[in-house]
């Protein structure tokens, strides 16, 4: 069988859809900016700043996942009519 051909509309841009994109970015810009949080102070607990810092993210970048793929499933629903619930 022959692969379906491409759907020749534009990609749409919406600002459900650039709000996931910054959902999913956050993460990445946060802990690839090492320079931000390469210190030891404050501690928290007696774990130095570099470490808590860090598993603090663990939790804060899944729910921001979850928020990114809410927004573009609810808009893609929106988008086909809400037929496929």
């Amino acid at each position: 069988m022959p692969p379906a051909p491409p759907d020749p509309r534009p990609p749409v841009v919406t600002a459900a859809r650039v709000t996931a994109a910054l959902c999913l970015l956050a993460p990445f810009v946060a802990l690839l900016w090492v320079d931000s949080y390469a210190r030891l102070t404050p501690r928290f607990i007696g774990i130095p700043f570099f470490y808590w810092y860090q598993m603090a993210w663990v939790p804060v970048a899944a729910a921001l996942t979850y928020t990114a793929y809410v927004l573009v499933r609810r808009e893609e629903r929106a988008r086909k009519g809400g037929d496929d619930a």
